[in-house]
């Protein structure tokens, strides 16, 4: 991208004092910062980005924007100071200005579970359609350009760095996931929205909110806060608090989209039938009545394909057209993945839940498909919400038939206590710390007619423990086992 330059006042940005310097770039981690950048110097959870002003103005920062609590911690500062209420905003707005473009039809989709299924296949109705699209989310930039993403949704620079780079590139149609930090820190600020869609919301990142009403807050902010009068909120009526979050998304004055089984529903499930393969789904559109082939295996997936028709439709495709797509659609890396079958038919599957109401959708969706047991291999995460885990053993303890309870990614804790909080629920579990020894004892107790899910990881390419991360794909060890039980290597 070729260089620019803009000044403090193109960027909405007024300093207290010390004039309208012409601007280079923008950065947020001090080490990034070269002559004539503007630094962010935002408020952070161990220390207050004020701590590195003075780095950045030795390395050239041209002027420092922050928040009260930063100005106060630089009562001296030697250049050109913005103190705004919300850093974090003016930092995205600025951003936005700064890289000005982006694709022409831009949606959001948040909730706690479905986001990347929805966003990869609401990118899938487009390019069926013909549109140039990409999808930005946990599994990075995919579709017609593509760049490595190390957050759900990137900081506001990056982000905006993306969808100009992406809209240069010849990108029309964006569809992008909202995570709740994301949306608590306004990373996606000054993004331009033409629809935004909710899946649901259950417990996770309770050690970031604290409270499931403040999670519940942090989520609502894309339909409160980001999305213009004029958008379309595409709404799971199915999803918890689904009815709760359409509410508000109508007091607001947005359209509301609906999606689900009820009668109230704009994009109505009907019935569904299972088969090894995939589902048929029949469904109603105002009242009209389609039938159509899903190559994805789990119930789930019909509420998430729904969402993403609703959003190509609310995005401006036409309906019938979204709606001759939907057998094309293919599924996510790492979600409900097929990852090897047996010689004797049995499947096995990964998946990225790591929640109780992920593992409960999960096995519960994977159920109608099997035709013997169902054996769930997972762990949890740890320095998260320690409160789940034992919700979690529940979860598989009540839709499971075999249980092996192993490692996650530890992170800083202690293994073998995060495995003590989720046996305490499922009793009968067995233990296998080491994460591929889990995976190669649940494979070589399958049946024919069981299936095997591998949860927790996804699509993730690595396992984090005390502070290393080690390579470990869960698809990859599957099919390592399945091969090397079935005598293929």
């Amino acid at each position: 991208m070729a260089a620019r330059r803009a000044t403090l006042a193109d960027l909405g940005l007024t300093p207290r004092a010390g004039g309208n310097p012409s601007l280079t770039g923008l950065a947020i981690d001090s080490r990034a910062v070269k002559p004539g950048f503007l630094f962010a110097a935002l408020p952070g959870s161990r220390v207050h980005g004020a701590a590195f002003a003075e780095t950045a103005v030795a390395q050239g920062a041209a002027a420092i924007l922050t928040d009260g609590e930063g100005a106060r911690l630089l009562p001296d500062a030697t250049v050109p100071l913005i103190v705004v209420e919300d850093a974090r905003e003016a930092l995205a707005r600025a951003a936005s200005l700064w890289f000005a473009a982006q694709p022409a039809r831009m949606v959001a989709v948040t909730g706690t579970n479905g986001k990347t299924s929805v966003a990869t296949f609401t990118r899938q109705i487009w390019e069926a359609l013909d549109h140039p699209a990409i999808n930005i989310g946990t599994t990075g930039v995919e579709g017609a350009w593509h760049a490595p993403s190390s957050h759900t949704t990137p900081d506001p620079i990056t982000l905006h760095a993306m969808l100009a780079q992406a809209a240069q590139a010849g990108v029309t149609h964006a569809a992008m996931e909202a995570s709740s930090h994301g949306l608590d820190q306004r990373r996606l600020d000054g993004v331009h929205l033409c629809a935004g869609a909710f899946t649901n919301l259950t417990q996770d990142h309770l050690d970031y909110h604290h409270t499931m009403a403040a999670y519940f807050d942090a989520k609502a902010a894309l339909f409160t806060h980001l999305m213009p009068e004029d958008a379309v909120a595409v709404i799971n009526l199915n999803g918890a608090m689904g009815p709760e979050m359409a509410a508000l998304a109508r007091s607001r004055g947005l359209r509301v989209l609906s999606v689900g089984h009820g009668d109230g529903a704009d994009l109505r499930l009907l019935s569904q039938r299972f088969d090894a393969t995939g589902q048929d789904l029949r469904f109603a559109w105002q009242g009209q009545p389609h039938l159509t082939r899903l190559n994805l295996v789990g119930g789930f997936q019909a509420e998430n394909v729904a969402v993403a028709a609703g959003l190509a439709i609310a995005s401006g495709d036409d309906p019938q057209a979204v709606f001759a797509t939907l057998p094309k659609l293919t599924g996510v890396r790492g979600r409900m993945q097929l990852a090897a079958t047996r010689s004797n038919g049995a499947a096995v599957y990964v998946d990225y839940a790591h929640t109780p109401d992920a593992i409960e959708t999960a096995l519960r969706a994977l159920r109608p498909h099997v035709m013997g047991r169902i054996v769930i291999v997972f762990g949890a995460g740890g320095d998260r919400d320690t409160t789940k885990r034992p919700l979690m053993g529940a979860a598989a303890h009540a839709h499971a038939d075999v249980i092996y309870v192993t490692d996650d990614n530890p992170r800083s804790e202690n293994p073998a206590a995060i495995r003590a909080a989720i046996m305490a629920s499922c009793p009968d579990a067995t233990e296998v710390g080491d994460r591929a020894e889990a995976i190669l004892r649940g494979v070589d107790c399958l049946q024919p007619g069981d299936a095997l899910l591998i949860a927790g990881k996804g699509h993730e390419t690595g396992q984090t423990i005390a502070g290393q991360v080690y390579p470990f794909d869960d698809v990859e060890q599957a099919s390592v086992a399945v091969a090397a039980l079935d005598g293929v290597i």
